[in-house]
């Protein structure tokens, strides 16, 4: 019996076998992804300092004072923006909720063969559709839609629910939730085609697995599908998250613009980004630092966002390591 070729031999032979024009480009290919991964760091890099160095000023002034003060009257020279922060948290992470349960549900449908197959064309083109709206069209359709609907609903619960904080105040005008709901609507396509990609990606052998140990189809959706995919679908929310942090007109039009914290979720309230989109425009000399300032925190904030969900991320099942438990 003749003896096999060692490991080493193999590979000696496919990489003669493999012309030289070939590796040429394979590896220039190989060198331009990681010029182009390089380039972008490099960019993030420089817009942090050119935003920090610019925001010196202010920040040697005003220091750490400006993130916890709650007071912004420009004609005093006094400056805070901590219901500024608040609001773009918390407006963010209410539209997040409402993204996600719609988001993962509409993921479900388009891949676990629920729905007729008119129905889902139909469904994935809309959502697909969404991506492509101006942010300026869906504050339109927030004050002239989605507030004067939601405003008897308001109204009612402040009414009979006034004793809850999350409805103390009522619907006047633009506020929390108008500005979350349809904050929402805009990240749902980001979080439903990421989400249905992972999903999709689960081998089929799991499902079958599952079926033949005779699970229901809801079981294997919750308890095989949902595990496996739970990277993709986590990284679904993250980048959700970063692209509601970052989100100016929509809410600079509906959330109201009202400088104070509260957590009522009809009341007005304002975020980093639409106090910039405000204040830009009309800011004098003295007042540049101090929005660079503002813009330096949103940026901070939108990194440790990102941070943050990368290492839940990392600490997730991979889909490899569900498949050898199954």
């Amino acid at each position: 019996m003749s003896q096999l070729p060692s490991t080493q031999g193999d590979l000696e032979l496919s990489e003669l076998a493999i012309p030289n024009a070939d590796r040429f480009w394979d590896s220039a290919f190989r060198r331009i992804c990681w010029l182009a991964a390089g380039s972008m760091i490099v960019l993030m890099l420089v817009m942090l300092y050119e935003i920090a160095y610019k925001a010196s000023p202010a920040i040697r002034e005003y220091g750490f004072g400006f993130i916890t003060s709650s007071t912004w009257d420009a004609s005093r020279e006094q400056y805070g923006i901590l219901p500024e922060i608040w609001g773009t948290i918390y407006s963010s992470l209410m539209a997040l909720v409402l993204a996600v349960m719609l988001g993962l549900c509409i993921a479900i449908w388009l891949t676990q063969q629920l729905l007729p197959e008119r129905l889902e064309w139909a469904l994935k083109t809309v959502i697909e559709l969404l991506a492509s709206i101006p942010s300026v069209v869906f504050g339109l359709w927030g004050i002239f839609v989605v507030i004067p609907m939601i405003r008897p609903i308001a109204g009612w619960l402040s009414e009979n629910f006034s004793w809850i904080p999350f409805f103390r105040s009522p619907l006047s005008g633009p506020g929390l939730f108008p500005a979350s709901l349809v904050l929402a609507i805009m990240v749902l396509p980001t979080i439903t085609a990421i989400s249905r990609d992972a999903i999709a990606s689960v081998p089929n052998r799991l499902r079958d697995a599952a079926f033949g140990l005779g699970a229901t189809r809801w079981e294997v959706i919750t308890k095989v599908v949902l595990p496996t995919a739970s990277r993709g679908i986590w990284g679904a929310v993250v980048l959700g998250l970063g692209r509601a942090l970052g989100e100016t007109m929509a809410l600079a039009m509906l959330v109201g613009n009202s400088n104070q914290l509260t957590i009522a979720i009809f009341s007005p309230a304002n975020t980093l980004a639409a106090l910039l989109a405000n204040q830009f425009p009309e800011a004098s000399e003295q007042q540049g630092p101090v929005l660079l300032y503002v813009a330096l925190v949103l940026m901070m904030i939108t990194l440790g966002v990102n941070v943050l969900g990368s290492l839940v991320l990392y600490g997730l099942p991979t889909k490899r390591k569900m498949e050898l438990a199954a």
